[in-house]
């Protein structure tokens, strides 16, 4: 029963030894780090208000001032470290293992961190562009360092992991995309009015842009008539509204001024002993 309290006693000794010898340290240690925290947000804020006279995407200017609260917590925590007593050649050599041990296990993570900074910084598209890759379409709402968010057409978002991205052929519509209408009209149809018909509605049109400038021309002989190709600009937003407004307003246009769409036409020939019959044409 005596050596019980003894040890009793002696682990009470311990313990108020190390409190009166560590106590302060991890209090000033504890405060350092509290302190770093608070100083990191305001250094972030400040970094923040200096970067966006800079004019930097969003993206970048975030992961700036995301690195300036790193590094200011950082600086903090090595002096709480160092006010403990620790070593910290030791502690760095550690963390350098510990580090290229988490690097081999998180290769994905780490590959779509390096796409998202080369994404960031040679800004092959921006936020609010329209673009098309691997196989998949839509306006960026969102570039992070893992990944970027497309919204579709279709109100649905597309999220691609930035990996995916960098070295994959890209196509940056930017804020305009092209219609591409084919309307045909009949070999006797006066090509001059109804190339002005078109750019007239064209230029009437709220949807459609007036510079760039429209693309209306001939472009195709077909064998029962002439095709118009008619490429007009419109917003990213309008693109699918726009392309069912316009053609609804050339086919009312040319019904309205006689201009014949005409129908696909076939000859069928009849043939009988003793001679041909007559051709007959059908639509």
């Amino acid at each position: 029963m005596n050596d019980q309290l003894d040890t009793l006693t002696h682990v009470q000794r311990e313990a108020i030894d190390l409190a009166v010898r560590f106590g302060p340290k991890v209090l000033v240690a504890i405060a350092i780090i509290v302190a770093g925290i608070y100083a990191g947000r305001w250094a972030g804020k400040a970094a923040d208000r200096g970067f966006s006279s800079f004019h930097l995407e969003p993206p970048v200017r975030e992961l700036l001032v995301r690195i300036v609260r790193v590094l200011v917590l950082a600086l903090f925590t090595i002096m709480a470290l160092q006010n403990l007593g620790v070593e910290l050649l030791p502690l760095i050599a550690g963390l350098g293992v510990a580090g290229a041990g988490i690097a081999l296990a998180m290769q994905g993570v780490l590959s779509n961190i390096v796409a998202g900074l080369t994404i960031i910084f040679t800004k092959p598209f921006r936020v609010g562009e329209y673009i098309s890759i691997v196989g998949e379409e839509g306006r960026v709402e969102n570039i992070s360092l893992f990944s970027t968010v497309l919204s579709h057409p279709d109100l649905s978002q597309l999220v691609i992991p930035n990996r995916k991205i960098v070295g994959e052929i890209l196509h940056n519509y930017g804020e305009i995309r092209q219609l591409d209408i084919a309307v045909s009209v009949a070999y006797d149809t006066d090509l001059d009015r109804a190339l002005a018909v078109v750019n007239e509605l064209l230029q009437a049109h709220p949807r459609t842009l007036k510079d760039p400038r429209p693309v209306v021309a001939v472009s195709t002989l077909a064998p029962f008539s002439i095709t118009i190709s008619v490429k007009p600009w419109v917003g990213v937003p309008d693109y699918i509204e726009a392309r069912g407004e316009v053609n609804k307003a050339i086919v009312e246009a040319f019904r309205s001024r006689n201009i014949v769409i005409p129908l696909p036409q076939q000859e069928i020939r009849l043939l009988e002993e003793g001679g041909d019959r007559q051709p007959e044409r059908t639509a």
